[in-house]
């Protein structure tokens, strides 16, 4: 069936009102669901390829609605129903498969002179001479460094020499196969040879077209690189942040990390779009690149308007050079241009080696270099409620690192500093590690930008503390709730090895977990149904939660990340209230009693005692204590055998816990540190320990000793233990 406004009422005046889905028969609900499918395809590539929309968006909508609606009802569905684009059911793994034909690489450099040799050897191995005369005054016209794909149509100049110009996307390329003009097979690039089959992802991207439209190849197979607009980049990185979860680095890394989600429907709610710009293979007789890209909007296949056709190399490097200056203006990131050979045959007789396409060339784009836009400000609300502007950035380079995010660090550094969006900024790394915002280079906007009243997260109140701003909703909010589920699990908590931040984010994400207190309720077929868990990973997950259900009261104090109560703290409190009850109700009854414990002054005592009154905190604390009943350390005063050393204890020991180890050592005049550094003398590693400890004491020469080691050691200075 062919589009045609008198055949197909769904086509420029849609009806406002639709009959009731029980009152069709199952012919007239096929009939209208072929009619929405075909309308709704028309209505895709005139907004994703033409650019030239003649519906509004509410009555897509109700278009969409009304095709889902009649699908479902009558048991109509179909793989390239527009309605795949909602996404599908989740998959184990993908499948790898090979590609119609090589995918290969693009020789590349920043350099000029790199791009003028790759001009002549393309020149000598055709014996084209290097001014490229063209032969009439049509090919003359025709290959004019300002054509643009209309001109070129019907122009009898696609034989003649010349390079098409291209933005170098940087995005992921997929290859996207359609049979009888139905999409069968979307690829990922992989080694070039074959790739994984991430077809049903690309179903969900809309401006990919599960058909192609008019008079098409019965086989057409092309490439195309799917990428992140900058602007919905920044809106989803937003979302993140705010929902307290890690910003992606960049537009393109955020794109691979989507198209390779095992659930569609989370491929199907981020905002990708796609460009297509190659034939791989094609079972028409097509002559030129130009003459492809001409075909690919008619086809319902989406093409960049930075396009160009020109004869010498001169003019392809004054494009580059013309792109480069507008690239900031430009909707999506590229890093270079690509400069084709034009003619098929001249490609046939230039080859490929074994890694590239020797008729293809790619000049690339200085990295941004520290200097670069503010596009949008958030809030980052991190486990104790601390909220911090993070400036969102257009991707730079920063010492070697692409930073897309930075510390603006608070309300009145950025009233001092005067950013607002729209400003270009200097970016800087602290320690070569947390990116930050050193100065204004040139004014966007007028003012600086100013902390919201709520936080935007729970929309609490945010309270200003000094030059701080700390959001008022405690673990009502959920992106405290969140990382505090994360630091209940790390090494300054529970040290539970089996839930990092990923691990967490899936359960939360899940629906599986909303406070800690729902680890424990969690059970092998929950965690097994996740993406990456098995059950051998379950099941430790679930062994460590039994043995975690009585913590020592020191390491169940740190794990509740009471703001300012870290190990240490939370150990000096367990010595002196021995049980959780008596500490919390003295919190509650009468906070000025702690100061009186050591390490714990009026800020200390004023933080916990709010965390415990909290009415959100407390009822998941109180949840918590269902599952867990702290103990109180048993290790009796010594001496100071131990004075003057300092210990970090990693992984799982068989004759103390980690706080008890703890405990020992510092009842023994040593210190007890969560971390590694130059000061630490042992790093004591236990069964399962940490990598990364390991790795901080091999950077510090800080020696590392296993348990028997650690027992020697203590035997050696005399500590007794009983």
């Amino acid at each position: 069936m062919s589009v045609a406004d008198e055949d197909n009422p769904y086509l420029r005046d849609p009806p406002t009102e639709f009959r009731p889905v029980d009152d069709l028969s199952a012919d007239e609900a096929e009939r209208q669901v072929a009619l929405l499918r075909e309308a709704i395809r028309e209505h895709d590539r005139r907004y994703y390829v033409e650019n030239d929309p003649i519906i509004a968006d509410r009555t897509y909508d109700s278009l969409f609605t009304r095709l889902q609606a009649l699908e479902e009802a009558f048991d109509l569905g179909h793989p390239d129903s527009p309605t795949r684009r909602v996404g599908g059911e989740p998959i184990d793994a993908f499948e790898t498969v090979s590609h119609v034909a090589p995918m290969l690489s693009i020789d590349q450099s920043g350099e000029v002179e790199d791009v003028r040799e790759f001009d002549r050897r393309v020149r000598r191995e055709l014996n084209v001479a290097g001014s490229g005369t063209a032969s009439s005054d049509a090919e003359a016209d025709a290959t004019d460094s300002n054509a643009t794909l209309s001109d070129f149509e019907d122009s009898s100049a696609t034989g003649a020499f010349a390079y098409v110009c291209e933005p170098k996307f940087d995005g992921v390329s997929i290859e996207f196969v359609y049979e009888e003009g139905r999409l069968v097979r979307a690829v990922t690039r992989g080694d070039g040879r074959e790739g994984d089959d991430v077809t049903t992802n690309a179903r969900t991207i809309a401006a990919v077209p599960q058909r192609l439209h008019g008079e098409h190849p019965d086989f057409l197979a092309v490439r195309g690189e799917v990428y992140m607009p900058k602007d919905a980049f920044q809106a989803y990185n937003r979302e993140r942040i705010e929902r307290g979860e890690e910003a992606f680095a960049n537009p393109r890394n955020a794109t691979a990390g989507t198209i390779r989600q095992l659930d569609p429907t989370v491929v199907a709610e981020r905002p990708l779009s796609v460009f297509f710009f190659e034939v791989l293979d094609s079972s028409d007789g097509l002559e030129s690149h130009w003459e492809a890209l001409s075909n690919f909007p008619a086809w319902g296949l989406r093409v960049t308007d930075e396009l160009d056709r020109v004869e010498t190399i001169d003019d392809a490097i004054a494009y580059r050079d013309e792109l480069l200056d507008r690239r900031d203006d430009l909707p999506y990131e590229i890093d270079g241009v690509v400069i084709k050979v034009d003619d098929y045959d001249a490609r046939e007789t230039l080859g490929v080696t074994a890694r590239h396409d020797r008729w293809a060339f790619a000049y690339k784009f200085p990295a941004r270099a520290e200097v670069t836009p503010i596009q949008d400000v958030a809030v980052q609300v991190g486990r104790t409620g601390r909220a911090t502007p993070v400036a969102l950035l257009d991707p730079v380079d920063v010492g070697g690192v692409t930073v897309s995010r930075a510390s603006l660090h608070n309300p009145e550094e950025i009233a001092e500093k005067n950013v607002n969006v729209g400003d270009t900024v200097r970016v800087q790394r602290a320690g070569d590690v947390i990116p930050y915002v050193e100065e204004v280079v040139e004014k966007g906007s007028e003012g600086h930008w100013a902390m919201p009243d709520s936080c935007p997260v729970c929309d609490s109140v945010l309270e200003r503390d000094g030059p701080m701003a700390f959001c008022t909703g405690g673990l009502a909010c959920d992106a405290q709730r969140r990382r505090s589920i994360e630091y209940y699990a790390s090494d300054d908590g529970l040290d539970l090895e089996g839930l990092g931040e990923k691990s967490v984010r899936q359960l939360v994400d899940a629906g599986l977990v909303e406070t800690v207190a729902d680890l424990y309720e969690l059970n092998g077929i929950q965690l097994t149904a996740l993406e990456g868990w098995g059950r051998t990973s379950a099941e430790n997950l679930l062994s460590e939660l039994e043995e975690k259900r009585e913590p020592p009261l020191s390491e169940f104090l740190s794990a509740l990340g009471i703001p300012l109560v870290g190990p240490t703290t939370a150990r000096e409190l367990a010595r002196e209230f021995e049980t959780f009850d008596a500490m919390r109700e003295t919190a509650i009854e009468s906070p000025e009693e702690l100061e009186g414990v050591d390490e714990v002054g009026e800020t200390v005592a004023t933080a916990v005692h709010d965390f415990f009154t909290s009415e959100a905190n407390a009822a998941v604390v109180s949840h918590l204590l269902e599952h867990v009943d702290p103990q109180a350390a048993d290790v009796e005063a010594g001496g100071d055998e131990l004075d003057g050393l300092t210990f970090v204890f990693t992984g799982a020991l068989d004759e103390w816990t980690r706080s008890d180890a703890q405990d020992l050592v510092e009842a023994h005049g040593a210190n007890a540190t969560s971390s590694v550094s130059g000061n630490t003398d042992y790093l004591v590693a236990g069964e399962g320990a940490g990598a990364s400890k390991q790795e901080d004491a091999a950077d510090n020469d800080v020696p590392i000793i296993d348990e028997a080691e650690f027992r020697a050691l203590l035997d050696e200075r005399g500590v007794e233990i009983k």
